[in-house]
């Protein structure tokens, strides 16, 4: 059938019937190019459309291959949930992963609460805010593989993001042990969850090694094999705090007991 209507046009072209014949042959016998150029037009309308879509997509395409959401702002969310479900534990708060000095920054607004925050790689181009924080030894860098520079229970909750994710299990087992050591209440662990892959250049770059997103499951395992066990209190606010409200969680959220 699409055989018959093309034979069927050229018909019409060539017998001077279709009506606008004359302005098609007179505009490939005088200008070439324009068709060369329509092309390209067309095509970079189309990719520009392909790359922004609806402004929800487009959000989410961007957080999921750039790597701009991580569960470090997703800690920054959750804040006032751990607040209603830890309540006096939120007093004294050790953050620990990347961009650890905004997760600071926000809990220190809060009332009542005092924070500080190690920063497991090396910070380049931040703030001022976040060279001040560093400058009065609210925020380190360290490297979270080695032992944390604290006493046991110098901190009532340790919270932690992203920063398990980069870690092989060779550390990772000394590493929990050791962030368990220094929480005097509980561990909080936001770890990514599989499938939401960061970008694979970024990551190379900074941490040197590509982000592992493990399963809940997984976790359980590790967990339990690492003698960690869940803070069932803490899960059970927690979900009673967020109940009330639309938010849902984009990382995996872990509440564990303090290792003593």
């Amino acid at each position: 059938m699409s055989r018959r209507q093309v034979s069927s046009t050229r018909r019409f072209v060539d017998s001077g019937n279709f009506p606008f014949s004359g302005a098609l042959h007179s505009k490939s016998r005088s200008s070439p190019i324009l068709s060369i150029a329509l092309v390209a037009v067309g095509a970079i309308l189309l990719i520009g459309y392909a790359y922004s879509g609806s402004g929800k997509f487009r959000g989410e395409a961007v957080s999921r291959i750039e790597g701009d959401y991580t569960c470090s702002l997703e800690v920054q969310r959750a804040i006032p949930f751990l607040k209603k479900a830890y309540g006096d534990s939120m007093h004294k708060v050790l953050h620990v992963g990347p961009d650890t000095c905004s997760v600071v920054s926000k809990l220190l607004k809060e009332e009542d609460t005092e924070a500080w925050g190690v920063e497991p790689y090396d910070i380049e181009d931040v703030e001022e805010s976040c060279k001040s924080l560093v400058g009065k030894g609210i925020v380190r860098v360290a490297d979270i593989k080695y032992p944390l520079p604290y006493k046991p229970k110098s901190f009532s909750l340790v919270i932690v993001s992203d920063a398990l994710d980069y870690l092989s299990p060779k550390y990772l087992n000394k590493t929990l042990l050791e962030l368990a050591r220094v929480a005097s209440d509980g561990l909080i662990i936001f770890a990514g969850t599989p499938g939401h892959q960061k970008a694979k250049v970024a990551e190379l770059s900074k941490f040197g090694r590509p982000a592992k997103m493990r399963s809940s499951s997984w976790w359980i395992r590790f967990f339990d094999q690492s003698s960690l066990k869940e803070n069932e209190t803490g899960v059970k606010k927690f979900e009673q705090a967020t109940s009330k409200s639309s938010y849902l969680p984009a990382c995996q959220v872990f509440h564990l007991n303090p290792y003593h």
